[in-house]
This record gives C-alpha cells, sequence and structure tokens, in this order.
C-alpha cells in the first residue's frame, strides 16, 4: 500500500473506488504546477543569457539641422506705425514678399524730402569744397610767384653789392694813390723848404711846393671820403638784400599760412559732406524699412502686433515665420556621465510622439515604430538643465524615412544603441548603479594593433 517494495499492486487496485486513496494520491495539478515551475526557471535562465544591447535613453524635441531654418521672429528694424497688413495668419509667403506696411512716428523723419534736401545739402557742401580748393591752388601759385620775384630781386641785389663791391675796390686804390701822392709832396715840401732855408730856393718854389701839398692833401681827404662813401654804400646794398629776404618771407609764410587756414577749413568741410553723405545714405536706407518683406520662403505662424496703428519699437518682434524648406533633426539632452558614450555618427532610436510604437529597449531589431538616426552634434558646454545637448539627424536613406507629417516641436524619446552584454549583466550592471560599458569601434582584421591611451572621463 506504501509502494515499498518494487512489486507494485498499483494496476489491480481500483484506487478512484477508494476514499482513502483519493485523499492520500498525488493530484495532476501538484504535477502541473511542478512543471510549470521548472518550465519558469528554464525560461528565466534562457532568458539571462540571451543579448542586451545597452542603451542610454533621453528626452528631446524636433528641431532643423540648420540654423536657418529653424522659426524666427521677423523684427521691426526702426520704430513705427502699421498702417497695413498684406498676409494673414497661416499665409505662405515668397523671400521678399512684403508683409506689412509701416509710417514714420519720429519728429527727425516727417519731411518727405528729406533724401532729396539732404542731398542738396550735400551739393552746396561740395561746392564750397570746390571754393576752397581754388583758393588753394591759387595761394599756391602766389606762393610760386612770390618765390620767383624773391630770386629774381636777390639776384637784382646780388649783382648791385657785386658792382659797389668792384666800386669799393677802385676807390681803395684811388684812396691809397691819393696817399702816396700826398707823402710826396710833403717831402718836396720840407726839401724845397730846406733849400730855401739855405738860400738855394726861392720863396716862389717854396710857395708851389705848399701849393701842390695843399692839393694833395685834398685829393687824399676826397678819395678818403669818396672810399668811405663806397663802403657804406656796400653795406647798405647788403642791408637792402637781407631786407628782401626778410620781406619775402614774410609774404610767403603769410601766403602759407591762408593755404593752411584754407586747408583746415577744407578738411572740416568735407567731414561735414561725407556726414551729410552718410545722413542722406542712412536716410535712404530708413525708407526701405517702411516695407517689411520676408526673409526667406515660409509660412506666417503668429502675428505678435496685430492691430492697425499699432506702434512697434526699434528691433520690435511683429510676426514669427516658419521656414518651408528644412531637414529635420532632433536635440536630445542627455546626462554628463553618459556624455562620454556618445560619439559622432552613432545610431539612434527613436519615438515620436503621436506615432504608435512597440519597443524593446534591449533589443532593438525586436521593436516597432522606431525612427533611426545618427549624431551630428555635441555640446561642449552644459545646459541650463545640467545635461549636455546633442543633436541627431536622419542620415541613413535605407532605413525607414521620418515621418512627413513630423513637425518641429514634436516631443521625442531618444534611444542612444552601445554595446550587447548578456542580461544577467545588464540586471547585475543596474543594481549596482554601474554606466554602461565606455566601448570604442572594433579593429578591423589585418590591421595592426596599436596600444591606444586609456580614456578617462572627467
Amino acid at each position: 500500500m506504501l509502494n515499498i517494495s518494487p512489486n507494485t499492486i498499483n494496476h489491480q487496485v481500483e484506487a478512484d473506488a477508494f476514499h482513502s486513496f483519493q485523499k492520500t494520491g498525488i493530484s495532476s495539478a501538484n504535477r502541473m504546477f511542478t512543471r510549470w515551475l521548472l518550465g519558469t526557471l528554464v525560461t528565466f535562465l534562457t532568458i539571462l543569457f540571451l543579448p542586451w544591447t545597452q542603451n542610454i535613453q533621453a528626452k528631446g524635441k524636433v528641431t532643423t539641422l540648420q540654423p536657418g531654418q529653424r522659426p524666427q521672429t521677423i523684427q521691426s528694424t526702426i520704430a513705427g506705425r502699421i498702417e497695413e497688413w498684406y498676409v494673414r495668419e497661416g499665409a505662405f509667403v515668397q523671400k521678399g514678399d512684403t508683409i506689412t506696411h509701416l509710417s514714420e512716428i519720429k519728429a527727425d523723419y516727417f519731411d518727405p524730402e528729406l533724401v532729396s534736401r539732404t542731398e542738396q545739402q550735400v551739393s552746396a557742401k561740395e561746392g564750397a569744397i570746390s571754393a576752397y580748393q581754388q583758393k588753394i591752388t591759387a595761394l599756391e601759385n602766389q606762393i610760386s610767384a612770390l618765390k620767383t620775384e624773391q630770386g629774381l630781386k636777390e639776384k637784382q641785389l646780388g649783382n648791385k653789392v657785386q658792382q659797389v663791391r668792384f666800386k669799393v675796390t677802385s676807390d681803395s686804390a684811388a684812396m691809397v694813390q691819393a696817399q702816396i701822392q700826398d707823402s710826396v709832396a710833403i717831402q718836396q715840401y720840407q726839401r724845397a723848404q730846406n733849400l730855401f732855408e739855405s738860400g738855394i730856393k726861392s720863396r716862389t718854389d717854396v710857395e708851389d711846393k705848399r701849393v701842390k701839398l695843399q692839393n694833395t692833401n685834398a685829393k687824399r681827404i676826397a678819395a678818403r671820403n669818396k672810399y668811405d662813401a663806397t663802403r657804406n654804400e656796400l653795406n647798405n646794398a647788403r642791408i637792402a638784400l637781407n631786407s628782401l629776404r626778410y620781406e619775402y618771407n614774410q609774404k610767403i609764410a603769410k601766403a602759407e599760412s591762408d593755404k593752411f587756414s584754407t586747408l583746415s577749413i577744407l578738411y572740416d568741410a568735407e567731414g561735414s559732406a561725407n556726414k551729410l553723405r552718410i545722413q542722406a545714405s542712412n536716410y535712404e536706407q530708413r525708407s526701405h524699412f517702411y516695407y517689411i518683406l520676408a526673409p526667406q520662403d515660409g509660412y506666417i505662424t503668429k502675428v505678435i502686433k496685430p492691430g492697425i496703428g499699432e506702434t512697434v519699437k526699434e528691433g520690435g518682434a511683429i510676426v514669427t515665420i516658419m521656414p518651408a524648406d528644412y531637414e529635420l533633426a532632433v536635440e536630445l539632452y542627455v546626462r554628463p556621465m553618459d556624455l562620454p558614450l556618445i560619439d559622432l555618427g552613432q545610431e539612434v532610436r527613436f519615438i515620436f510622439d503621436g506615432w504608435p510604437a512597440f519597443i524593446f529597449s534591449g533589443w532593438p531589431g525586436q521593436s516597432f515604430g522606431t525612427y533611426k538616426g545618427e549624431v551630428v552634434a555635441i555640446d561642449n558646454m552644459i545646459s541650463s538643465n545640467g545635461q549636455y545637448r546633442i543633436l541627431v539627424a536622419s542620415n541613413d536613406k535605407k532605413e525607414e524615412k521620418w515621418p512627413t507629417a513630423l513637425r518641429v516641436g514634436a516631443g521625442a524619446q531618444g534611444i542612444a544603441l552601445l554595446n550587447n552584454v548578456p542580461v544577467w549583466y545588464e540586471i547585475w550592471r543596474r543594481l549596482n548603479g554601474f554606466p554602461p560599458d565606455y566601448y570604442g569601434k572594433q579593429e578591423k582584421e589585418g590591421e595592426p594593433k596599436l596600444k591606444a591611451p586609456a580614456k578617462s572621463i572627467k
């Protein structure tokens, strides 16, 4: 009855006919539970050794790849008042289309002929500049004439000085001759006086010698006076030459002073003319800002200043526009500890808000409704939310393209795929709080293996 002996009699006894056998026998439910438990254990152990793809998950939003393709605000360059609208919200505009018209609100620009009158001021100032230039030319001619005249006068007085110098030489020789004749006359008179005293010469001869002595003395004095007068004339000629140079230097200096004064006025006039030209150009350019034009093809999304007659400030926003042609991308924010695991060209899977998806983060091949992208940019500076921004775009044409109805600003869930590890290792890593494995690109077969420096995560 206890089935101790190898010779059983269970096949000879109808156990179902006895109530005691039904209470003590093993039920089929217990056997099924045992089998289910063993199957679950085997399945669990099998799952633990299945490959698991490590990943980094991050949330972000859809944006554009190029900065110029992102939604932008059209601002007013000048302060003005809205007079008329030429578009409505949601309208498509091409580059250069007029969006709205502004009128002037500053009193400095109310004159409708402001540009033409400023150009007239420029023309008048240019006429003054031309007159100053002619005056400078006349002064330069005057200075040149004075210098020429000074040269001629200096030559003339130089010749006069030379003539007087020759005359001084001649008078000097005449004076020396008169002095010699006077000394000879003195000696003759003295000899005649001695001979007269000796009784050899008569008084008449002595008187003749005295008269001759008086004549030679008078000639000597006259020659001396003439020589002195000629020397004075030479000095006067030299003084006149120096005075001439001083006089003409003063005239030339005055003419040059007038020239430099005119040049100063000319430069000031040229500066004023350039300032007026800049003002005229600014006024003309300002007149072009009265019409707000579309910077590129796009759709008017929102009118910020809708009222007719409403004023806007310089740099004030008027409307927002969404470019018509754009290339979508997704900006994600990853934790600093996950940043070293992100590299350019790395594969990222996306789940977009509004598109159904059925995913297994560890088995990307078994997921449905995900879209592929590649990392194209990584910020080197942390964002205000304490995370790093990466930009992901669709670069693989073989994969399914992103939805055509996807719009900028939509939410996205990104899954960056990393290394393949067993499931048990991934569970152990998560329980211990370790980051995913840091790995690089596998080396190609046949290439020499080089030892790379250890990578550190700061």
